[in-house]
């Protein structure tokens, strides 16, 4: 993405199920890419979408640009935040929770497999889990805070 963001790119971080160490996910990864500027990622929409990727701009979370790749199958999400969006932290924070609470990590393994037997739709799977993710995004963040002293 540096090739097509160009100087707008700090870096990129792995995040999602598929960056936790032993949970089930599916086989999409998830990555964050932070940008000087969110504003001007708006330009590049024309070139993510010659490589390949939906350009779904916010999708429901202020301040996002989300790329999808793989239309149905999908492969890559890219989600671009400008450096100092709050949305950041909680991501990271989460992932970095569930990489050092095993217990946790089985627990929320436990509801995915749950509800992917419940549901075959996405939407209604995502919908279902979102209020356990929520609960559990609150200790992570609490977890984070008693780390930072």
């Amino acid at each position: 993405m540096s090739g097509v963001f160009g100087d707008e790119v700090i870096r990129f971080k792995h995040f999602g199920s598929t960056s936790v160490p032993g949970m089930n996910a599916k086989p999409v990864i998830d990555m964050m890419c932070l940008v000087n500027d969110i504003e001007k990622i708006d330009t590049f929409n024309d070139q993510m979408h010659s490589l390949g990727y939906d350009v779904a701009g916010e999708w429901d979370i202020q301040g996002r640009r989300l790329f999808r790749k793989g239309g149905e199958n999908r492969t890559h999400h890219i989600h671009v935040y400008q450096f100092d969006n709050p949305q950041i932290e909680r991501h990271l924070v989460f992932r970095d929770y569930l990489r050092t609470h095993p217990g946790e990590v089985e627990r929320y393994k436990r509801l995915k497999i749950e509800l992917a037997q419940k549901y075959d739709d996405t939407a209604y799977y995502s919908k279902a889990k979102k209020l356990f993710v929520r609960e559990m995004e609150q200790r992570a963040l609490g977890w984070f805070k008693k780390q930072r002293g």
